[in-house]
């Protein structure tokens, strides 16, 4: 076996892929088979047992899911593979998110019973925004209900892409032994081996599946004819094609993001993992194929690209902080251009910062070796950054550049919580702070009024998951309270306001004078500040000040102590005192101004919607819809796979507080369900007279 540490793997011989999919699908299977095939691991873990190489958080093994990305390096025929096994489950998408920000080609693992589920659907949809190519590995062929045919049919039909059947699975459920690899034309059997390691490659094809490898073997090669004129001239004058024209055909098309190849296999059971690792090698693209990566000159705002290459200008991004318990803080780096080496400067170009590079190293989930130099191409962890942050870039001071940053969804759940005693007090800001470095969907606001601290994320999983891991690794024990629901608000209408802040008091006053107009913006368009002020009626000075009462004010709320959003703030006029004036009168002003003005726009509430998937025997599918309908559900369609029926339905969060034991209880604990948060919408007029009528928020004006 080669060793990591030694360099000589030329670009093209680097691949950097991530495994995603649907939760319970088999990613971290299908990278713990990796891991041993090729000579990475010399025992195979298993996730029931708490014993993979992925998954090595206690809370990982204990629960049996993948919780943060997990990086690693293997090595297949003289080929270097930098692996991200990535969790999937919604909670989590953040990790999904920012591997994906980074890699140059994917595996998408589906189950072969249940097809394309709503986060294979998610994690695709991520995939396009970073055009990575990927390749998909239908696995659990031994499962019951199996069906390879229906699964690569949701593939075309959910996820539109374009599929090229690779191999054909030789029986399905109990049967399952191995795949006909339609390429090469031959059977790859495995059964004498248990752990699969060795496995038969026949020439004879199984009889009863001749007539279906004939007719997908045409297809296959029609489709990857139809991407190279070459082979189109060819496959239409009735000339042979080669087998390597064929993969050369295949892997510009998959590069280009034209054709999806589609492997069968079973993770569990040690089969078909080899053809992958080889789909991997011979079709998913080098740092070489995705080419130069742009970014913008923070000196001159014109955009540049760096090239894959090590003689070019350093840069790179950090896509992941993790705080380690031996060494403190790691950050996940990908090089882009140029090389770093331990020991040296660099700079952080979104933070304007000299950082130095302590040491780097090169992980193995969570073991690591220490290297030098890290080169263009890779993905290592570096030691000793502090001010770096995920989806900064680092560079060479001499040559800036900003690559593109990652962006994450909104928080939709949060919860307050409290240390248990004064001991604790200290410990658990600190805890909190190191949390949410790591993860950028995890945040943490005071609530001034009531003194509390509220975290936020994406669901109550990943809360319940920060506040075991502050228990574990920081000793920190704290009481929370109920999950509450990320409401928002905004305003429906155009409106001005004034506000006037005067204090006479002996000496020195205060004195600030603004007008403010309020516009809506789209949903999910943010918010901005506009300085409208002609003929210096209110000096420059000043505008940060009434910008910052602004800010405040929109976070803190005003009609029920919700943040703010999607709306335009213009200051347009005002008033100041040339002895008075001061930056404190200007930020109250411009919050009474800011109250003033949205009171007259049509002040609403804004509630996070999420997306339901609920799959259920169809007896239950009425009681269920029923259920969801009266929960203020919009039922998108229902779809029947096998004897089940998925149901399909946007559904407000604020509804669903214990609905996996309604839904339990209903179905004779036959149903589940899966969500995702989809957008945010306003609630109904009635539902917010319930909630202001129950409210106890006092807007403020001081």
């Amino acid at each position: 076996m080669k060793d990591a540490t030694k360099r000589d793997y030329t670009l093209d011989k680097i691949r950097n892929i991530g495994i995603i999919a649907h939760i319970d699908a088999g990613k971290t299977t299908t990278t713990e088979r990796i891991l041993f095939y090729t000579g990475k691991t010399y025992k195979i873990g298993d996730i029931d047992e708490g014993t993979t190489q992925m998954d090595w958080m206690a809370q990982e093994r204990e629960r049996g899911i993948t919780i943060v990305s997990a990086a690693t390096t293997a090595f297949w025929k003289d080929h270097r593979i930098n692996i991200i096994d990535t969790p999937g489950h919604v909670d989590f998408t953040a990790e999904v998110e920012r591997s994906l920000r980074v890699l140059d080609g994917g595996i998408t693992v589906l189950d072969a019973e249940e097809g394309v589920q709503s986060q294979s659907e998610t994690v695709w949809r991520q995939a396009d925004k970073y055009k990575v190519p990927r390749i998909c590995f239908i696995n659990k062929m031994d499962k019951l209900g199996a069906d390879f045919l229906a699964t690569v049919k949701s593939i075309e039909d959910r996820l539109g892409a374009n599929s090229a059947i690779m191999t054909l699975p030789i029986g399905s459920e109990q049967t399952f032994k191995g795949v006909v690899d339609l390429l090469n034309m031959k059977s790859l059997v495995w059964g004498s081996d248990q752990l699969g390691a060795k496995f038969e490659v026949l020439d004879e094809i199984p009889k009863e599946m001749a007539k279906q490898v004939e007719e997908y073997r045409h297809k296959l090669v029609e489709k990857i004819a139809e991407n190279d004129d070459h082979l189109m001239e060819k496959y239409l004058n009735n000339q042979e094609i080669s087998v390597e024209e064929l993969k050369t055909g295949l892997r510009k098309a998959v590069i280009a993001y034209k054709l999806v190849p589609i492997y069968a296999g079973s993770s569990l059971r040690n089969k078909g993992v080899q053809p992958l690792l080889d789909a991997v090698v011979d079709y998913l693209p080098s740092p070489l194929d995705v080419g130069a990566v742009k970014g913008i000159n923070p000196k001159t705002q014109g955009e540049e690209e760096r090239k894959p290459d090590n003689n070019e200008p350093f840069s790179g991004l950090a896509f992941k902080i993790q705080i380690d318990p031996h060494v403190g803080k790691l950050t996940y780096f990908r090089v882009y251009s140029g090389k770093v080496a331990s020991g040296s400067y660099i700079h952080n170009s979104i933070k304007n910062s000299t950082e130095r590079v302590g040491r780097i190293l090169l992980m193995h989930a969570n073991h690591r070796e220490e290297i030098k130099e890290a080169f263009a191409g890779e993905i290592v962890a570096l030691v000793g950054l502090k001010d770096t942050g995920t989806g900064d870039t680092l560079c060479d001071d001499k040559t800036p550049i900003v690559l593109e940053q990652i962006t994450f969804p909104e928080p939709v759940i949060s919860l307050a919580i409290e240390p248990k005693t004064k001991a604790d007090q200290e410990k658990l800001g600190l805890a909190l702070r190191r949390l949410s470095e790591e993860d950028p969907t995890f945040s943490i606001k005071i609530n001034h009024e009531t003194g509390q601290t509220i975290i936020s994320g994406m669901g109550e999983l990943q809360l319940e998951i920060m506040v075991d891991r502050m228990k574990r690794e920081f000793g920190v024990l704290a009481n929370i309270g109920a999950p509450q629901v990320a409401y928002k608000e905004t305003i429906k209408e155009k409106a001005e306001g004034e506000g006037k802040y005067i204090r006479q008091s002996g000496g020195r006053g205060q004195y600030g004078h603004c007008f403010l107009r309020v516009e809506p913006k789209p949903r999910g368009e943010g918010f901005e500040f506009i300085d409208a002020i002609k003929g210096g009626a209110i000096p420059s000075e000043f505008i940060s000040s009434i910008q910052k009462g602004v800010k405040e004010t929109m976070e803190n709320g005003i009609l029920m102590g919700y943040p703010m959003v999607d709306m335009d703030v213009t200051v347009y006029d005002g008033s100041f005192h040339e002895v008075d004036s001061s930056d404190i009168a200007f930020k109250i002003a411009a919050s009474q101004a800011l109250q003033a003005a949205t009171k007259k726009a049509k002040l609403t509430l804004l509630e996070p919607i999420m997306k339901v998937e609920v799959t259920t025997p169809s007896e239950y599918m009425g009681d269920v819809i029923g259920d969801l309908s009266s929960k203020r559900a919009q039922i998108m369609g229902t779809q029947e796979r096998g004897k089940a029926t998925i149901i399909l339905a946007m559904v407000p969060l604020a509804e669903l507080s214990g609905y996996a034991t309604t839904l339990r209880s209903m179905s004779q604990g036959r149903a589940s369900y899966y969500m995702e948060p989809s957008h945010y919408e306003e609630v109904p007029q009635g539902v917010q007279a319930q909630m202001l009528a129950k409210s106890t928020f006092t807007g403020r004006v001081e």
